[in-house]
């Protein structure tokens, strides 16, 4: 039996852009020729795309870390290096994609071929042949590539299915699974023989079809972590449908509305939108002799708590020999026609942006290290840091420019810095000349 794996923490980083060049004409019979070094290429980035012929994230168990190819470099004669092509990651559908340190929603992937930019490639540096100025015709700049962006990432996987059946272990619900589909989900006469999401494709009398998912057996206590918990509970959430499968013989000695209020209670305390879903109680276990006694009382309860134009739809079945399955089938397909799918992240995406200027959004940190050295912290400057060729020395004076135009020089002599004092970017150190 293949493992099933629903959660997964991967590192990704896009691909560095290329270098640009420092490069020159250099041809008979062309005077003056003038800057001719070219541009970098794009490097790649890294998108995950949902393959439906993946069920688990059981692929990035041992594989945890993804790195998009870096730009071409520039090179003479003005000649741009290649962009990199991206690295394309297959996710099953269903998948949901975190920062793993700021748990910032970047992707939810659902449908089959959905692709989504997780990391974005360095754009490629310029070659000397961009900087040329009629002040400085002949500039010997060129920048480095820009960095591809890297992430810790959480996996998340939500299987995707219409309808879920939830219940105590051993009710009977992946009997019921078998019987409509042609999933072969385990069946024995012990709890928890249900350890994985389990699904099937249900096909009705009218020849309508849905997708149904068999969930491993809660207990009371679920929603905190008791039994298989809150591993599974998240696959009840894409779940528009929900078929609440009570073992109505009290096989287990259980009662049977015992059951269901337990259930309701684990629903709710992991998600109260849970109970928002339609509910239909499927009374499995119907052929054994108690069943249509307790399934009287059960009526009875459920009326008396929810009065009987309000209480949910109640199914008498027996999952064993097939009885009323068809009529469940057919009801829970016409259900399915005008409920709507549920929203997981109606809170974090946001349908409309609002950009504006916010001064101060990349403050400059500057500290001091015991051994008196000053330390520059910013990523707008880190960035400029690694974007800065140093084999040249315009290039040097060019970045000493964008740094005083950043204010830096007035900060750092604000903090008392004085003529002779050490500063430090990142691991690269410099004298500070006042």
């Amino acid at each position: 039996m293949s493992m099933f794996l629903d959660h997964a923490t991967v590192h990704v980083k896009a691909g560095k852009g290329g270098d640009g060049m420092v490069a020159f004409r250099r041809e008979k019979y062309v005077p003056d020729g003038g800057p001719a070094g070219g541009d970098g290429g794009r490097g790649g980035s890294i998108i995950f795309e949902v393959d439906p012929g993946l069920r688990t994230l059981l692929d990035f168990r041992y594989n945890r870390s993804f790195r998009a190819k870096p730009g071409e470099n520039g090179m003479s004669k003005s000649m741009f290096g290649r962009g990199a092509k991206d690295s394309v990651i297959k996710v099953p559908p269903g998948t949901i994609v975190r920062n793993a340190e700021t748990k910032e929603l970047i992707a939810d992937l659902t449908e089959v071929g959905q692709r989504a930019i997780i990391a974005k490639g360095g754009r490629g540096g310029r070659g000397n042949n961009r900087f040329a100025t009629a002040s400085n015709p002949a500039p010997e700049i060129a920048e480095n590539g820009e960095p591809g962006e890297e992430f810790e990432l959480e996996l998340e996987l939500k299987v995707i299915a219409d309808v879920g059946l939830v219940g105590f272990p051993s009710v009977g619900k992946s009997t019921l699974l078998s019987v409509v589909s042609k999933a072969k989900p385990k069946i024995a006469a012990y709890h928890f023989t249900t350890l994985v999401p389990n699904l099937g494709m249900v096909e009705t009398r009218s020849g309508e079809q849905f997708v149904m998912a068999d969930l491993p057996g809660l207990i009371e206590g679920a929603s905190q972590g008791i039994g298989l918990g809150i591993q599974f509970l998240r696959h009840i959430e894409r779940t528009r449908v929900i078929l609440h499968v009570i073992d109505m013989g009290g096989t287990e000695g259980r009662e049977p509305f015992d059951d269901y209020e337990k259930i309701n209670k684990e629903l709710e305390s992991y998600q109260l939108r849970l109970l928002e879903r339609p509910t239909i109680i499927v009374a499995n276990k119907m052929d054994i002799p108690e069943a249509e006694e307790n399934l009287k009382e059960f009526e009875e309860k459920l009326i008396a708590k929810f009065g009987a134009e309000n209480a949910p739809k109640i199914f008498p079945i027996s999952a064993w020999s097939t009885t009323g399955v068809a009529e469940l089938l057919d009801y829970t397909a016409e259900i399915l026609q005008y409920t709507p799918e549920f929203p997981l992240f109606d809170e974090e995406i946001e349908t409309s942006v609002l950009y504006k200027f916010e001064d101060g959004k990349d403050e400059i940190k500057i500290t001091r290290d015991p051994d008196s050295t000053w330390v520059l912290n910013s990523e707008k400057l880190e960035k400029l840091f690694n974007m800065t060729n140093f084999e040249h020395d315009e290039s040097i004076m060019r970045f000493a420019r964008q740094m005083r135009a950043m204010g830096i020089d007035e900060k750092l002599r604000a903090r008392g810095a004085k003529d002779g004092d050490m500063v430090r970017i990142m691991d690269f150190e410099f004298e500070f000349v006042d």
